[in-house]
């Protein structure tokens, strides 16, 4: 420990600001922060690396609350410790527009890394973060000149370790051998039922130790020293390391500690009195004392490590220049000039070699053509790399004993998701993974995490349809993409040919301030002729692929649909019925154009048929009711695709009939 003043004095503060603003709030869980609060004083008091002063310094410590209905004892942390979160900050816990929100928020609160709230996930982002600085300091750190250089903090509580994810990641993170994460785990044996012995009896440290990491077990919760010690151990890893401590929930609450009723609710006037005079707590409500303050302020210390730091990134920067200079880029989330002059070249190629391939094929081709301009690209697949096609001819597998810009993630799909999310916390990668679409169930609360926390996370989804034929409905996407649509600040593209995909690619790489996700056929699509004004509209959204004078009606398609509504427009051409085709890769991105320019891509007053091998429900936003769908509302079957396609209604003649019945009923 590096302070002299009494560490019970500093928990017992996290204590009592923990129950004075669930009380104000009346809402809120005081048992994590107050039976957590000297495992807190322990790691941040003497080994978290951090400056209150600049939270997001390169080479800080990061630090996790994955149990995040916690969120007091972080929020009392940022305050005591000098972070931009003030006592009125405190009072306003859990209100409209506050920098306390119920669950950590990161962007809205000074030195929050990540968003935490579902349970597992913020452990799953730990293990991302503590990848990304292997990674990073693999490339970037020479000899004497250790510029990347930090560890992982997280904590964790029971419900953590219950949920599946836990599993996925923490299997991961052992076999890569992550030495520099460290987890400490809240063991007080309580969740929101009651006793978890009832339903949760897992032997912890053996299955951690399975997995690969160090344990260290039975360490008293409620003494500093001793959590101290445990961490100085773990430190000395090349293993990532659990630190079981043994805690009581609600730590100086006489009569509800050790309960679940002080789990999730205010504790009440009466035992907050009591507590405080159990605590020998003698202050008011957010009252604290001022050599408590001077004992948590780590302003003048974060202010030295940061020093510190800089001199040797000077050092570097002066050894080092290009390398220095790189490093800045990526951990500020900079694109590379010769982005732009590479997406134009991939571009022009795709469109003077009119290849009729998979998209999934497409997008390795985009990958291969951007990847010699983006080093920081991380990519991966969870075991299915020869099918998602995320791999590129140079890339190198990430393995325990070497770094490099791929990793084999496993069937672990929910686990590479929220690893994503958490190299896209750190920075200095992007990072993009990929299955197939119907398990981005799996995947689906970390993208939605992403979406919320406005990262830039990439994620790949092959085999988007019945297109995927022989294996059956439970491998056939019909509701994904509908259901993905549904996630605000998720951009969505299904590209149709190559060209398309390289649009999406380039799309998904440019954006600053939210995820993407880019869904692909197995089967072969034809390429679709365009001029140059149609290719710089792709990245509208939607466009005008095939137009006709006096149109009669509009066709819309996504994806392998679009070639269908080709062959339909010429079909109806034939019969003197003019039709508009418009491809929409992105409905999101469609979305946010201006309405003259939605005007002049979907006519007003003109009947529309939308066509996508999926559930019809999302359509209709588009088409209207009087409009209608060629879709799938049901599940699959197991055939090959050119049957299914034809089973389901995906013929130029449905398609055609469907349109004439749309003209005839607004006649």
């Amino acid at each position: 420990m590096t302070s002299i003043f009494p560490t019970s004095k500093m928990a017992n503060a996290i204590r009592a600001l923990a129950m004075d603003a669930v009380q104000l709030a009346n809402s809120g869980h005081p048992g994590m922060p107050m039976g957590m609060a000297d495992i807190a004083v322990a790691l941040w008091d003497g080994h978290y690396r951090h400056n209150p002063a600049n939270p997001g310094w390169i080479n800080r410590d990061r630090f996790v609350l994955s149990n995040g209905h916690g969120s007091m004892l972080q929020y009392a942390l940022l305050h005591l410790s000098g972070y931009d979160v003030t006592m009125a900050d405190l009072k306003n816990f859990r209100q409209m527009h506050s920098k306390t929100p119920g669950h950590p928020e990161v962007g809205v609160t000074p030195g929050i890394e990540t968003t935490t709230g579902p349970l597992g996930q913020g452990l799953a982002n730990a293990v991302g973060m503590a990848l990304a600085e292997r990674l990073l300091a693999a490339e970037f750190n020479q000899p004497g000149l250790n510029v990347v250089d930090h560890h992982t903090y997280v904590f964790l509580g029971d419900g953590c370790l219950m949920e599946g994810i836990s599993h996925e990641v923490c299997s991961l993170a052992g076999t890569l051998r992550l030495g520099k994460l460290i987890a400490l785990y809240d063991d007080n044996g309580i969740s929101i039922d009651g006793k978890v012995e009832s339903w949760f009896t897992d032997d912890t440290p053996k299955r951690f130790e399975a997995y690969g990491w160090q344990v260290i077990s039975e360490v008293d919760g409620h003494s500093a020293a001793a959590v101290s010690a445990a961490i100085a151990k773990a430190k000395l890893s090349d293993q990532p390391t659990l630190i079981c401590c043994k805690t009581v929930i609600g730590k100086g609450a006489p009569n509800l500690e050790g309960t679940d009723k002080v789990h999730g609710a205010a504790l009440g006037e009466k035992e907050i009195a009591a507590a405080r005079a159990n605590l020998d707590w003698n202050y008011a409500p957010f009252e604290i004392p001022a050599d408590v303050y001077d004992a948590w302020d780590a302003t003048e210390r974060g202010g030295v490590l940061e020093d510190q730091w800089n001199a040797v990134f000077k050092t570097y920067s002066d050894k080092y220049p290009q390398q220095a200079q790189e490093l800045k880029r990526r951990m500020a989330g900079e694109l590379p000039a010769a982005l732009d002059g590479a997406i134009h070249a991939a571009l022009a190629a795709c469109v003077d070699k009119k290849e009729n391939i998979a998209t999934r094929k497409a997008s390795q081709n985009a990958i291969q053509a951007l990847a010699p301009v983006l080093p920081e690209f991380l990519g991966g697949s969870a075991d299915l790399t020869s099918s998602n096609l995320t791999n590129w001819k140079e890339c190198i597998p990430v393995r325990a004993d070497s770094a490099g810009n791929h990793i084999n993630y496993g069937v672990r799909e929910f686990g590479m998701s929220a690893i994503m999310n958490g190299i896209a916390l750190h920075g200095g990668y992007l990072p993009f993974g990929a299955t197939f679409l119907t398990f981005s169930d799996y995947s689906r609360n970390a993208l939605r995490m992403a979406a919320l926390m406005k990262l830039r996370s990439i994620f790949v989804f092959t085999h988007d349809s019945i297109g995927l034929g022989e294996d059956g409905p439970t491998h056939q996407s019909v509701e994904h993409v509908s259901s993905l649509r549904l996630i605000p600040n998720l951009d969505n593209w299904r590209p149709c040919d190559t060209v398309e995909a390289q649009v999406a690619w380039a799309h998904a790489v440019k954006r600053q301030h939210g995820p993407s996700t880019l869904i692909f056929t197995r089967q072969a699509l034809p390429f679709q002729e365009r001029t140059p004004a149609q290719v710089a509209s792709i990245n509208r959204g939607g466009y005008v692929l095939r137009d006709a004078a006096d149109a009669k009606a509009i066709l819309i398609a996504t994806g392998s649909e679009v070639e269908l509504a080709v062959k339909a427009a010429d079909a109806l051409a034939a019969q003197r019925v003019a039709v508009r085709v418009v491809s929409m890769p992105s409905t999101d991105v469609y979305d946010r154009q201006d309405d003259a320019y939605k005007a002049g891509v979907l006519t007003r007053g003109v009947p529309r048929v939308a066509i996508e091998a999926g559930v019809t429900d999302f359509w209709y936003k588009y088409v209207g009711l009087e409009g209608a769908v060629v879709g799938i509302d049901s599940f699959g079957e197991s055939a090959p695709a050119s049957v299914l396609f034809k089973h389901f209604g995906f013929t130029t003649d449905n398609v055609v009939a469907k349109v004439k019945a749309v003209i005839a009923a607004v006649k």
